[in-house]
């Protein structure tokens, strides 16, 4: 192995008690491919069976923790004890790899789409429409019905620890339940569960609480606990950076595993409340100030990209759509043969690359998703 690339590879103990063998990540995506009854499917397995070899840690694509909480078709479950058995299947594949085994844990709220959950009922804190998947306006959560989904998340994660998990992330990013609670825009309440910056916080934190509870009671070994936030809105109401440390500071004192940041690219800048010709990922870290570990995320492909990454101070670097197009990423750097990891994706490689058909379709049809070989794909389509 280059030398230069060593700080990628030094073990990371985290709070829990855990040590990831190495600081290269493999970050949750979802991939669409789950039974229609929430249970995985064999080609899951082999996706992650795939990619959970080289890196310290792998997290899985997130697991819906209440019937209302689907958000994709294709996603699998944690509602129930009934699914425990598939959850286990998905943990022994990474850790029997050598990686730990981490479980995203989310609620869609408004992002829901009708035909997914019961009744068509979509809900979220406040009935604040624009969801640019469905344009459904949804429905604001009743006291109790906020009291259920904590005690949701708290459940799944009693699960994943029966499961075999070694851990949990909460999901508070990407537009989701979480996140949709601590923004202005979607939340308009006046309860105890909205309103200042400081009320907004509470049902995020409250499912914080409870998931540390569970692991507290539940959790005969080390456990660790992450949290994914997603630093800015671009509504005009939205989350700003501003508000972001905020929460990086209510965080900080839940004293957690880490913090993973969800980022397009790791070297994007602000829009507002924050330094514009610093990026965001920087600010983060210098708000932490070492009081949690942060994880980073963002188009990181190449081995130097990674090395960049890791120069910053951020301890542990996620690789998304990188470790999906390589999944040999940390065993070609590890060996030395950095300049054989691909950067873009064929599309002629889904079996090679033994990518679940759901993902790979979205992949090959979504525009800008995932970097694909233009010529290659013009190159079938004449054949």
């Amino acid at each position: 192995m280059n030398e230069k690339y060593a700080p990628l590879f030094e073990p990371y103990p985290l709070r829990s008690g855990i040590t990831l063998k190495n600081r290269v990540v493999m970050a949750p995506l979802t991939n669409y491919s789950s039974h229609d009854d929430g249970t995985v499917s064999d080609a899951e397995i082999r996706y992650y069976a795939r990619r959970a070899k080289g890196v310290g840690m792998v997290i899985t694509a997130c697991i819906y923790v209440t019937e209302n909480g689907k958000g994709f078709p294709g996603q699998f479950s944690g509602t129930s004890d009934e699914m425990i058995p598939s959850m286990r299947r998905v943990a022994s594949t990474i850790k029997e790899k050598g990686a730990q085994a981490v479980l995203q844990i989310f609620h869609a709220g408004r992002m829901a789409p009708p035909e997914l959950v019961p009744g068509g009922d979509v809900v979220s804190a406040s009935a604040v429409s624009d969801n640019p998947d469905t344009g459904v306006v949804p429905r604001a959560l009743e006291e109790e019905e906020i009291e259920e989904i904590i005690r949701g998340f708290g459940e799944t994660t009693r699960r994943a620890i029966e499961a075999g998990f070694d851990g949990v992330e909460i999901h508070g990013a990407n537009f989701y339940l979480l996140q949709q609670f601590y923004s202005a825009y979607t939340n308009r309440r006046t309860d105890r569960w909205g309103g200042s910056r400081e009320k907004r916080l509470a049902f995020p934190l409250a499912v914080v609480d409870e998931v540390k509870r569970v692991v507290a009671k539940h959790a005969e070994r080390p456990f660790l606990i992450g949290y994914r936030f997603s630093p800015e809105e671009p509504y005009p109401d939205g989350i700003t950076m501003e508000d972001t440390f905020v929460l990086v500071d209510a965080l900080a004192e839940k004293e957690l595993d880490y913090l993973h940041v969800s980022l397009q690219h790791f070297w994007s800048k602000p829009r507002r409340g924050a330094d514009p010709n610093r990026t965001r990922i920087e600010q983060i870290q210098e708000r932490l100030a070492g009081r949690t570990a942060l994880m980073g995320v963002g188009s990181i492909y190449t081995a130097d990209d990674a090395r960049a990454a890791i120069e910053t101070g951020v301890p542990l670097i996620a690789l998304g759509r990188g470790i999906i197009i390589e999944p040999e990423w940390v065993e070609k750097v590890q060996e030395g043969r950095e300049q054989e990891i691909a950067t873009t994706v064929r599309p002629d490689a889904q079996e090679r690359l033994e990518i679940p058909g759901p993902l790979w379709e979205r992949m090959m049809t979504v525009e800008g998703w995932f970097p694909v070989e233009k010529e290659s794909a013009a190159h079938l389509q004449t054949k």
